[in-house]
Formats: structure tokens, C-alpha cells, sequence
């Protein structure tokens, strides 16, 4: 699947150079508050973070901007174990260290300078690390914390340039169960806000 997603990059980037009128390259930083929904258990947001860089090529007043960043993401689950006879609520908490690489395509309005922007596409996640829950009801769930290496998912947002500085705000919905278990359905749904700055 990686081999595919990069694949499908380079093309995309292929043939949107081959008309661009204008190429940006930044970097950006900033929060994700991302919930894994489950149909088993009560989810809370978990704060996480994302840093990466991005590229922007423009022809004809659209865009295309691929990404590629680290990010952080994961939720806050509510538990309730027996403890000496009497049930206690219990917090646990699974959280993923992943490689995002979305593909959005956008319009702007406004001038070079300053503009307000809107985008959306799709996402692939590659999970490079996970911390599953270590004690409580958990535990005994094996198949609830067996996760994939990778998911899809759609961003859709919006974005204000300043001079070199972006500002974006995106939703991401998961398309893909995480869970290697047919039983139990997990999706990825997170906001992000971010900061960008535009070094070409």
C-alpha cells in the first residue's frame, strides 16, 4: 500500500507541475484533539501534535498540496473495573504515533499576500508506533487493541495566508477500521490546527 500511495503522489504531482503557475514549499506545526470512536466503549479527545512540511501548486485559481508530517493521535477511553467488590470507573488511554500523508485539492480568494483558502482530499495514515492500555478492563480485550498499520481518511478545511505565515483548520474523518478485529469498529476522527511557513 505504500508503494501504491507513493506512486499515485508522484503522478499527482506530475501532472499538477506540468500546469502549474505558481509552486510553494513550507513546513508547519500544530494540534490534533482526536478521538478514536469505538462501538464498544465511551471515548474522550486526546490532545496530540503534528510537524511536517508541505508543498502547493497552483494553476487556474485551484491548487494541489500534498503533505507529509508526523503526528500524534489516539483517545481517552472510559473503563469500569471491580475493585474489592465495588465497580470504579477507570481511565485508559491509546495513542499512535503516525506518518500522514494527505493529497488536498483547494481554490483561494483574495491576493498573494493574503487570502482565504478551502480544501479537502484524502489521507493515509502509517502507524509507526502504538501504546495500547495496560491495565484495567483492557487487559482481557485482546482483539480490541490489535491495530492495522495503516488507515484512510478525508480532511476538509480551511486556510488564511499572511504574507509567508498559513494558518489551517481541518477535520479529518477515518474511513477505515484501525482494528484488526472484525468485532470491534475503531475510526480515527480528529481536528487539526496548525501553523504553516512558507520557505518558497
Amino acid at each position: 500500500m505504500k508503494k501504491i500511495t507513493l506512486i499515485a503522489l508522484l503522478l499527482t504531482l506530475g501532472v499538477t507541475a506540468a500546469f502549474a503557475q505558481s509552486f510553494n514549499l513550507g513546513i508547519k506545526g500544530g494540534l490534533n484533539l482526536a478521538k478514536l470512536q469505538s462501538n464498544l466503549t465511551s471515548e474522550e479527545n486526546r490532545l496530540g501534535f503534528q510537524v511536517g512540511a508541505w508543498a502547493r501548486i497552483g494553476a487556474v485559481g485551484f491548487y494541489v498540496q500534498p503533505e507529509l508530517y508526523l503526528g500524534s493521535k489516539g483517545s481517552n477511553f472510559t473503563s469500569i473495573v471491580q475493585q474489592n467488590g465495588t465497580e470504579v470507573s477507570q481511565e485508559e488511554k491509546v495513542s499512535f504515533t503516525t506518518l500522514d500523508l494527505p493529497v488536498l485539492v483547494g481554490t483561494k480568494i483574495g491576493v498573494s499576500n493574503l487570502n482565504v483558502r478551502f480544501m479537502g482530499g484524502p489521507v493515509v495514515s502509517f502507524i509507526l508506533d502504538k501504546e495500547n492500555p495496560t491495565s484495567g478492563a483492557y487487559q482481557s480485550i485482546t482483539d480490541f487493541h490489535n491495530y492495522k498499520n495503516n488507515a484512510l481518511g478525508l480532511q476538509a478545511g480551511a486556510g488564511i495566508d499572511i504574507s509567508k505565515l498559513s494558518i489551517d483548520l481541518r477535520y479529518e474523518a477515518g474511513l477505515t477500521n484501525v482494528s484488526k478485529s472484525d468485532k470491534y469498529e475503531q475510526k480515527s476522527n480528529l481536528w487539526h490546527l496548525s501553523l504553516g511557513y512558507k520557505i518558497l
